[in-house]
């Protein structure tokens, strides 16, 4: 059995703790590991706990288990190594890819739960479960042989996916609840398929709200102590009415296993990612161009506000929607479309679920006076995800305009994408989409200018020396990154750590 991706580390808030996401990953013909052996416990249940007996035989049907089956090629192992393992008494299942190592293609496969949200046959699950998937099948509770299920879309930055099966008859679906009245010590349960155990329950209670656990671009999990494990990735969390308030996602443990700190997707966050992928396959966001920060009870009283609530702008990019709207540094943002904003999250939540393109009147505060300023959105950078499986956008050898080198995923720095970062016509480079790894000091954002002093264009360039430095037997190349206003030399590897 393989073990898990480790997502990140927030060393911040919890050292030593890893986040880890919940799929369980397991190679074809290999048998999951027995469950112990049942203990019989005595201790009596107080009469005052709750019973979710009814609600779990209402919901568990919509639940289901979802298995995401990868090709991989084992390395060719050369015929002397071959010889000389077997010299030494090692069996061939001891070779690279076992039985000789001969590079013939095996099947590997993921577990992760799901639920059904549209009779018709519509899944959600995460992003992980599914991804690089060359096949999907989900089985369900009341049925022996597993479905096959087609991948309508995915979305990287919340780890959201929308699986489609065809039913022969209407599914039992699941509805969402607002996850926005969920309060710290509210009933949870989360049902799901932990270590292959389909159809687990578990029940605790909302132990915080708006965790920023550094995974999956989110910084808005529910945090849950009801126990949740490999395998339950893609599940629901439900409240006492049986209404899906979250989707599990991760853990932290120094173990791998629960230790009672679990974080969900809040359904407000996820219902309109969901909508969106329904629609299009992909995800487009919402773009204003400032930098937030909280409004404290110290910055509150200094601009004579009641009460600590509301997002003040610290920064606006140039030439953003923002600064075309006219909003400023230190205006304080209120409400947006008359919702009231609690928070600079809330606000860069609902920016976000807005199509690109729509004007919103945002209530601002500025120099103690109410105003109201009106902002046609952009959208967001790199927000709209069309990987919707095998052969989407991003280029694996370095060679489109959107690429995967050396474990970071690159954009072109083409004039849109200068227009929304606020750079100048003729600034030069390639952006950096995704760095993959938090420990080489990249970020999104920012722009590589050039490589082992040579300047890049494009994504190919950095792939061009990238393998020349391998060719020359170098261990990383050197980048100048930009980020805003500075520029730093970081070294890359030219191979991503495992």
């Amino acid at each position: 059995m393989t073990s898990l991706p480790t997502v990140r580390t927030a060393k911040k808030r919890f050292p030593r703790l890893a986040v880890t996401a919940l799929a369980i990953g397991l190679m074809t013909g290999t048998a999951l590991v027995a469950p112990p052996a049942a203990i019989t416990a005595h201790a009596a249940s107080p009469a005052s706990l709750p019973s979710f007996a009814d609600l779990v035989e209402k919901v568990t049907p919509a639940v289901v288990t979802i298995t995401a089956a990868h090709k991989v090629t084992t390395p060719q192992v050369p015929q002397e190594l071959q010889e000389m393992m077997r010299h030494f008494g090692l069996p061939d299942e001891a070779l690279p890819g076992g039985r000789g190592g001969n590079g013939r293609p095996r099947i590997e496969s993921a577990l992760g739960s799901g639920f059904v949200i549209d009779p018709s046959g519509y899944i959600v699950t995460n992003r992980h479960v599914i991804e690089g998937a060359d096949e999907v099948k989900v089985h369900f509770q009341d049925q022996t042989d597993d479905v096959p299920a087609k991948i309508v879309g995915q979305d990287e930055r919340s780890d959201l996916a929308l699986l489609k099966v065809e039913p022969k008859k209407p599914l039992q679906a699941l509805a969402f609840g607002d996850s926005d009245k969920m309060r710290p010590g509210d009933w949870v349960i989360a049902v799901g398929n932990p270590f292959g155990l389909g159809g687990t329950v578990t029940a605790g209670i909302v132990s915080a709200r708006g965790r920023d656990i550094d995974a999956a671009n989110l910084n808005d999990f529910l945090q849950i102590d009801a126990s949740i494990n490999k395998g339950n990735s893609g599940g629901p969390t439900f409240n006492a009415n049986g209404e899906v308030i979250g989707i599990n996602t991760a853990i932290f443990s120094p173990t791998g296993g629960s230790v009672g700190i679990g974080f969900a997707i809040p359904s407000n966050v996820a219902k309109p990612v969901i909508e969106k992928l329904k629609a299009t396959g992909h995800v487009q966001r919402g773009y204003l161009g400032v930098t937030l920060q909280a409004v404290t009870p110290e910055i509150a009283d200094s601009l004579g506000l009641k009460e600590p609530k509301g997002a003040i702008i610290n920064a606006v990019s140039p030439k953003s929607p923002a600064e075309k709207g006219g909003l400023k540094q230190g205006d304080v943002v209120q409400s947006i479309n008359g919702k009231s904003i609690d928070n600079q999250r809330d606000l860069a939540r609902n920016v976000a679920g807005i199509d690109p393109g729509k004007t919103v009147d945002l209530g601002v505060l500025r120099g103690g006076k109410a105003i109201t300023v009106s902002v046609k959105l952009g959208e967001a950078p790199n927000s709209g995800d069309k990987d919707n499986g095998p052969g989407g956008s991003t280029s694996p050898d370095g060679k489109g305009d959107n690429a995967s080198v050396a474990g970071l995923k690159l954009g072109k720095l083409d004039d849109r994408t200068r227009e929304r970062m606020g750079l100048d016509n003729d600034a030069q480079g390639v952006v950096i989409v995704d760095p993959g790894k938090d420990d080489l000091g990249l970020r999104p954002g920012d722009i590589i200018a050039s490589v082992n002093n040579e300047s890049v264009k494009a994504p190919a360039d950095v792939n061009s020396q990238v393998e020349k430095a391998k060719k020359d037997g170098r261990k990383s190349v050197l980048l100048l990154v930009r980020r805003g206003d500075q520029q730093m030399f970081l070294p890359l590897p030219v191979t991503p750590k495992g």
